[in-house]
């Protein structure tokens, strides 16, 4: 009896661990960061087409953040860019260590594409088979078009090809004039990892992509609970929609955060009013 509750407690704790929505800590997103970008290759690889991948990484805030910290990652002006760079180029390097089998940190060599941009190239070498290369941009923008398309011809069809955090997100940030070509060049790529945040109905929302689950969604509130907020209806093959987001919020989450904020001064009055 007492191995039966044994095994059926540790199946119920299994399943918890595999129903953690997003990544706990920095080492656990790029654990699972590496897990899917190898499965994706995989897949890809098996369906005898060109590994183009993305990946998006939430990446952590400085150690010296504080509360006071409005915006500690100016990410639409170029000097945000370079304030993460350096952790951008950690990240990389460890992941893509981690992607192409048997091979070092060593292994890894980068060069830059565009200072002013902030926008590099790594390439990951393989131990066992130049075809298992892998080549990784990190930061590029719309500018990067013709570069990404250079360097997707050098990376070749065995190859795979990672756009990290790209600065764009459709054909449209290309400009007009470049719209179709530049479609043709983003229809290459389909995504192996993201950990995004946004801002859904003043809700804190979590969006991750993993391969073995598809597209998820959750809500963390303002005690730091994590609450799914995912439709079963929903193609987790597909990023969800944000009118679909905040439908599902309000179902779920009926009382907006600035409420519940409410709610919470009438119970325990102001900060400065609590007793320390």
């Amino acid at each position: 009896m007492m191995q039966h509750s044994l095994a059926t407690l540790t199946i119920i704790t299994l399943v918890g661990v595999c129903q953690a929505l997003i990544p706990a800590t920095p080492g656990e997103q790029t654990r699972r960061a590496i897990i899917s970008t190898r499965d994706t290759i995989s897949k890809i690889r098996e369906a005898n087409k060109p590994p183009r991948i993305y990946i998006d990484y939430l990446i952590p805030l400085p150690p010296a953040t504080s509360d006071a910290d409005i915006d500690p990652w100016p990410a639409i002006i170029v000097g945000g860019l370079a304030q993460q760079y350096p952790y951008a180029e950690e990240i990389v390097r460890e992941i893509l260590a981690g992607v192409v089998e048997d091979s070092t940190p060593e292994k890894c060599s980068s060069q830059v594409i565009s200072a002013s941009d902030c926008c590099g190239l790594f390439i990951q070498e393989s131990p066992n088979s130049p075809g298992l290369d892998v080549a990784a941009i990190v930061f590029p923008s719309p500018d990067q078009l013709e570069n990404m398309k250079q360097i997707e011809q050098m990376v070749g069809d065995k190859r795979a090809m990672i756009v990290f955090n790209r600065q764009y997100t459709r054909a449209a940030d290309f400009g007009f004039f470049k719209k179709g070509e530049s479609q043709q060049f983003l229809d290459k790529f389909e995504w192996a990892f993201a950990f995004q945040e946004i801002a859904c109905r003043g809700e804190d929302v979590k969006l991750t992509f993993e391969q073995s689950t598809g597209w998820k969604a959750s809500v963390i509130d303002e005690n730091g609970q994590e609450i799914d907020v995912m439709d079963d209806s929903w193609d987790t093959a597909t990023r969800p929609d944000y009118l679909e987001l905040e439908k599902k919020i309000n179902e779920i989450i009926p009382e907006p955060l600035w409420m519940r904020k409410m709610g919470e001064v009438q119970e325990k009055g102001f900060k400065f009013q609590r007793k320390q």
